[in-house]
């Protein structure tokens, strides 16, 4: 994911993917910006990966550390997973103004 943020803005290719659930309903999903914020960050945009998606910060800052530490193994809390995908879903519907 790294690797690919880092390179994407070189390949002359259309900006940002089409997000299937927007295209259909016109409604935002949580992980629309996602493309975007990672990008923004590992270029050291941060205002600009907020304003996509800031899970995008927190996606690259997870990657960087598991990169560094390598666990045995990584635990992932159900409940916190869904509250996170709750709340970046929140963001999106008011980042396009849906209410």
């Amino acid at each position: 994911m790294l690797l690919v943020a880092l390179v994407r803005p070189m390949i002359p290719l259309q900006s940002g993917v089409l997000c299937p659930l927007r295209a259909v309903t016109g409604i935002p999903c949580p992980m629309c910006g996602m493309t975007t914020s990672v990008i923004a960050t590992t270029h050291f945009d941060f205002g600009g990966a907020f304003a996509a998606n800031p899970a995008g910060i927190l996606a690259v800052a997870t990657a960087c550390y598991l990169l560094v530490r390598r666990p045995l193994r990584l635990r992932v809390s159900l409940p916190m997973v869904s509250v996170a995908l709750a709340a970046m879903w929140l963001f999106e519907l008011n980042r396009y103004g849906i209410n």
